[in-house]
Order: C-alpha cells, then sequence, then structure tokens
C-alpha cells in the first residue's frame, strides 16, 4: 500500500494524538501540525478512511485508527524510542541480582515492566522442542489399555485410555509398532492432520484412537517445553479509557491471569527467534485479544531455551515507549543467562539523557 508523503504525516498524527488522548483526531488539531489546510487534511483522512487506515466513530467526530492503520504505523511511520537513563538504570539494577533464583527474578522483571509500561506484563521461558523417543502401548483388557511415552528431555508420561468397544491385544500392538515407526522424533507442532490420517488408515483404525493417542501426545509435548508463566499488573487495564466498561475489563483480566491461556493463544510463540514482535487487535488468535495489542521481545534463556517478556493493552497503546522498553529488558536479560555484564557505559542508542527529552 503506497501512501503520499502527506498521508504518512497524516496517519502517523493521528496515531500519535490518539494514544496521547484517547480521544478521535479532527482535522483542525492538525491543520498546523502538517501544514496544510483544514479542507485539505479533510480530504486525506476521508481517503485514508476509505482505504481502511482510519476510522469515524461518529458522523461528526474526527478519525481514529484502524488496525490495520496500527499495523502500518508500526511497521513503516513509528520513530524509534530511547529510555531514559533513569528507566535504563532501573532495568540494569533489577538485571544485576545473579543471585537470585529465575522464578523470583522473573516476577520482579514482569512487575518492573507493568511498572514502566503501565501494560500487564509476562514473562515466561520456553525449552526447547521435545519429541517423544519411544513408546510403549500396555494392554490392561479389551477396554483398556496404557500409553507409555518416553520423551527426549528423559522425562516419561503416561495415559490409562478406557475404551467403550472391546479390542484385541494384536490392535494394541500395531498402534504401538506404528506409533514408534510415525511419531518419534516429532515435535507438538510436526503432528498434522496428514500424519494423523495415514496412521489411522495403516492401523485400521475406525474408532479414532489414533487421533487420541495424538492429542495426548501433542499436549505432553507442549507442556514439556514451556515453563510457567509470570503475570504481573492485571489490574493495570483499569488506568485505559478502552476498559472503562467492568465487564469488559473483567473478562481482560482474567484471560491475563489465566497464563496457560495466554501462552496457548499467543501467535506462534514457539517460533520467535529474535527481536520484537506485535500483533494487533484481530491478529491475535484469542476471542479475549480481538481489541487489544500484544508486544513481545524475545531473548536467549541459556541452554538451548527462549525467554519472552511481553505487555497486553489496548490498540491506542504507545508502541514506539513499550518496543524501546522490552527491548532494552530482553537484551538485559541475554547478558545476564550468557554471565556477561552490561555495558560499563549506557547505549546512546537506547537511552536518552533525562535532558534531552524536554527539547
Amino acid at each position: 500500500m503506497e501512501l503520499s508523503a502527506r498521508k504518512k504525516s497524516i496517519l502517523t498524527a493521528v496515531v500519535e494524538g490518539y494514544i496521547a488522548t484517547a480521544e478521535p483526531v479532527g482535522s483542525k488539531a492538525l491543520a498546523e501540525r502538517i501544514g496544510c489546510s483544514s479542507a485539505t487534511i479533510r480530504n486525506e483522512m476521508s481517503e485514508l478512511t476509505g482505504m481502511g487506515l482510519l476510522e469515524q466513530p461518529h458522523t461528526s467526530a474526527g478519525r481514529i485508527p484502524s488496525a490495520a492503520g496500527y499495523r502500518l504505523y508500526v511497521n513503516e511511520l513509528m520513530e524509534k524510542q530511547k529510555l531514559s537513563e533513569a528507566e535504563a538504570a532501573a532495568i540494569n539494577e533489577k538485571l544485576a541480582r545473579k543471585d537470585e533464583q529465575i522464578e523470583k527474578l522473573m516476577a520482579e522483571v514482569g512487575q518492573l515492566t507493568s511498572s514502566m509500561t503501565r501494560y500487564p506484563a509476562y514473562a515466561l521461558t520456553m525449552k526447547p522442542p521435545v519429541a517423544a523417543k519411544r513408546f510403549d502401548f500396555i494392554y490392561v483388557d479389551a477396554n483398556t489399555f496404557i500409553v507409555v511415552a518416553l520423551l527426549t528431555d528423559n522425562t516419561v508420561k503416561n495415559k490409562l485410555v478406557h475404551l467403550p468397544f472391546s479390542v484385541h491385544q494384536e490392535q494394541i500392538t500395531t498402534l504401538s509398532a506404528l506409533f514408534n515407526a510415525n511419531f518419534t522424533g516429532v515435535t507438538d507442532r510436526e503432528i498434522t492432520d496428514s500424519l494423523i490420517r495415514s496412521t489411522e488408515r495403516a492401523a485400521r483404525d475406525t474408532y479414532g484412537l489414533v487421533a487420541v493417542i495424538a492429542s495426548f501426545l501433542m499436549e505432553c509435548l507442549a507442556a514439556a517445553r514451556t515453563a510457567p508463566m509470570e503475570v504481573a499488573g492485571a489490574s493495570q487495564l483499569l488506568n485505559q479509557p478502552e476498559f472503562r466498561d467492568p465487564d469488559k475489563a473483567h473478562a481482560l483480566m482474567s484471560f491475563i491471569s489465566d497464563g496457560s491461556r495466554l501462552v496457548s493463544d499467543l501467535p506462534a510463540l514457539g517460533t520467535e527467534q529474535e527481536g520484537l514482535r506485535v500483533t494487533i487487535g484481530p491478529e491475535n488468535l484469542a476471542e479475549e485479544l480481538r481489541d487489544s495489542s500484544v508486544v513481545m521481545a524475545s531473548y536467549d534463556a541459556g541452554d538451548g531455551m527462549r525467554g519472552y517478556i511481553g505487555v497486553v493493552g489496548p490498540t491506542r497503546m504507545d508502541y514506539s515507549s513499550v518496543a524501546a522498553k522490552l527491548s532494552y529488558i530482553a537484551a538485559g536479560l541475554s547478558r545476564l543467562f550468557a554471565g556477561t555484564d552490561a555495558p560499563k557505559g549506557l547505549d546512546n542508542k537506547l537511552v536518552l539523557k533525562e535532558s534531552e527529552r524536554h527539547e
């Protein structure tokens, strides 16, 4: 989508104005900043609305950004923000406590992130992908068998399967052989419908046994690579105008507080390698997040693990400020887990002196 320089300036001004005030932005408010007449700005805003980048809540109101408008702003128009020396010092002080247990450290980092961004924050560590090394299927009786899976992290998982129909021991032996042939060395993200269907055909399974066992395996593998999530500051949502409705605020707070649901609904969490990820409104998988944005930074947590620190807030969040803080925290955590100290001097690319903040 190619925009003229003026349209980009207007879209940027609307986004940043709406972030600052939570009120629709009108043409008069932009005239002086953009340097053209209100009539010209109204025409441009009308075209941006037609392109799906702006929305008009009411006929006589100004404009607000759409999800697509926020996406274009984040991808192309947003200026990178810098941290203040005080903010950087607070983060460095928190991450300097190397003797703390990791669980306590991550809880404190989550609390710090929430207080600095004024949004709910989460922190978690993802282990390397886990697969099954071996399966044993133990026949108990005509209606019962046990699935035992040895995983590559050397943990053992088992499931007692009760059947409303009868099976022969030979059928269970066949299933065991097929799972050892088709499902060992396979991560949860590699267990596809086609793999399940082909195994069902090979086993002549008309009862859905393969699907039940595959589902159990996927749950085990996903759980094996996910550490508990630390969530802090869910009540920060109450400070946002978008969540003045108590029912709406409560629904999202409940969702955020349930770390297991938040992990499962974060988009493509396990594929993130480095850097920052922003998902805006309807880009989120969970229905509860469709009016919210999630900003997530990843870092190297050592031993093949990947860590994530992020925030959840309204689509009208200050993406530039949040991105700067999360990026700095993630870089500090990577240094911490690598066993290296923070730089002696503050990084001028990330840190803004207090005297510069008001120039």
